[in-house]
């Protein structure tokens, strides 16, 4: 299994990155804050204002470190990375079951088996740790509604009523979302989805934790030969990474969203930490991105044991592992694509 090396977040702004021997150094106010080996990272990410050598740059992509630049706020920008390497036959077999409705179906129906059940695992366990707290009539009812729906998948192989039934299941999830919030409920509240732009603080770091996991995913893909943008579930478009997209379905729920109501149960970000712009959008401040990228990166370093490999591997390399065992299935290594399922 493939180490798992840190990822360095930089968002200080009007910082400036430069090669310092094999270390990343970083600069602000003319003084050299930090020294990084680069052997130490498996990637840089810069928030805003950051700029970086292009020395550093073309050290990074000979050491196999992406840089990707995120706007303050966590849009993503650009991202640089050295060659592209990889099993040409493998990506060949990735686009020919792109191109085929039935084995996209099936591919697409492994990714929604684990988002869906891996949501049902969110909504059952809160229902054990927090008996007494409100909505469970309307927590219970969500979880059987949502097993209906996984059975459904079973026997279901057009593509597009899979998407359906995602669409459905994710509503159903959502319309619930707000009973698992048990703190602050006048500054933490959710009424639903929004983004592009997220309209209140939930939604918020729903958004920047499910772009930080998106950016992983693609990294993971990559590191086994495999394109990220050609997927199964979420089809070709113009700057999007289908793959990547796909392989993040089943995260969202257990690893994301719990960072998120982690975050805001246990009190570490305050509804002061957000401001909402003349448009209706809400942005974090930096002190909660800070917060929110030592969580995120704590988090992955947690250990779990793999339900399908059977070994004990960080959290942060689920990802890798997923996508791993994707390439053995379109290599004919395995029968099918085995979900992560969390228990």
């Amino acid at each position: 299994m493939k180490k798992m090396l840190n990822t360095l977040y930089v968002t200080s702004q009007g910082a400036y990155l430069f090669k310092d021997g094999e270390t990343v150094a970083v600069k602000i106010d003319s003084e050299v804050r930090l020294r990084v080996p680069v052997h130490t990272i498996s990637s840089l990410v810069c928030f805003g204002n950051v700029t970086c050598s292009p020395f550093l740059l073309a050290h990074c992509a000979e050491n196999d470190v992406t840089v990707s630049f995120l706007s303050e706020h966590g849009r993503f920008l650009a991202r640089v990375k050295g060659s592209v390497t990889g099993n040409v036959l493998l990506r060949r077999e990735q686009f020919r079951r792109a191109d085929d409705d039935a084995s996209s179906a099936e591919i697409a129906r492994s990714f929604l088996i684990g988002k869906l059940s891996n949501s049902i695992s969110v909504i059952n366990r809160h229902l054990r740790d927090h008996a007494g707290k409100p909505g469970r009539e309307a927590l219970e009812k969500a979880a059987k509604n949502l097993r209906d729906y996984l059975h459904s998948l079973q026997s279901n192989t057009n593509l597009n009523k899979l998407r359906g039934i995602e669409g459905i299941a994710a509503n159903t999830y959502f319309d619930v979302f707000d009973h698992f919030i048990l703190t602050n409920k006048n500054d933490f509240f959710f009424s639903g989805r929004n983004r592009r732009p997220p309209l209140d603080a939930v939604n918020c770091l729903l958004s920047f934790v499910y772009t930080l996991l998106y950016h992983d995913a693609r990294a993971a893909l990559e590191s086994v030969g495999l394109d990220p943008a050609v997927g199964y579930l979420h089809r070709d478009r113009p700057g999007r990474m289908g793959l990547a997209l796909d392989l993040v379905e089943e995260l969202r729920p257990a690893f994301a969203d719990r960072i998120v109501l982690s975050l805001i149960n246990l009190g570490k970000v305050k509804n002061s930490g957000f401001t909402k712009t003349e448009s209706g959008a809400v942005l974090m401040d930096d002190e909660t991105r800070k917060t929110l990228l030592f969580t995120y990166q704590e988090r992955k370093r947690d250990e779990i044991t793999h339900p399908f490999l059977q070994e004990k591997i960080p959290v942060g390399m689920i990802l890798f592992a997923q996508a791993q065992l994707l390439s053995r299935f379109l290599r004919g290594d395995l029968d099918g694509y085995p979900p992560f399922i969390w228990r």
